[in-house]
Order: C-alpha cells, then sequence, then structure tokens
C-alpha cells in the first residue's frame, strides 16, 4: 500500500509542473512586479518574465503548488506565480542561499 500511494503523490507532482511548463507561454507580470523581481534578485535584465520562463524550465527547478500559488524554487530564488492567472508575483532569494 505504500508504494502505491508514493506513486500517486510522485504522479501528482509531474501533473502540477506539467501544467504550470504547459503554460509558460502565459506568464506575465505587472509593472511593479518587474521593479520588485529585479531588486529583489539583483537582476541586470530587462526581460524578467524571460529570465523566469527559463528558469522555470531548468531540470534544476522544483516546482509546488500550495493553494492558488506555484512556487519555483530555482537558482537559489524561489518564483511565486498564481496558478490561475500566471501572473509572476514575487521572486526572492532563498533563505541561506546567496
Amino acid at each position: 500500500m505504500h508504494m502505491e500511494k508514493s506513486a500517486i503523490v510522485v504522479k501528482e507532482k509531474m501533473n502540477v509542473e506539467h501544467e504550470l511548463l504547459a503554460h509558460l507561454d502565459q506568464l506575465h507580470t505587472t509593472e511593479l512586479g518587474v521593479v520588485r523581481i529585479k531588486r529583489n534578485l539583483a537582476l541586470d535584465t530587462e526581460d524578467v518574465v524571460g529570465w523566469c520562463q527559463n528558469a522555470i524550465r531548468s531540470s534544476e527547478a522544483v516546482i509546488t503548488r500550495n493553494g492558488k500559488n506555484w512556487y519555483i524554487h530555482v537558482c537559489g530564488c524561489i518564483i511565486t506565480v498564481n496558478a490561475y492567472s500566471y501572473t509572476i508575483i514575487t521572486a526572492h532569494t532563498s533563505r541561506g542561499a546567496i
């Protein structure tokens, strides 16, 4: 029975990841979101959405969903994306990561 439960958890995780990855073309943020993300991550790029899309596509990305948001842990940061609108809400460095 334990094996079956583990397989279900893995399958659910893959479905969540697949759902976000399948909609990366809809990823966007607000003008204030761009400013906030650039400041929080010290990014030197004008294409914040493109940077986030590439980070999320990374094989190193760990994507989880909690309620209405996805949380993507990658590159020493956490990107928060609304699961319904695909809006990048914020991104910040992970605690302990520099």
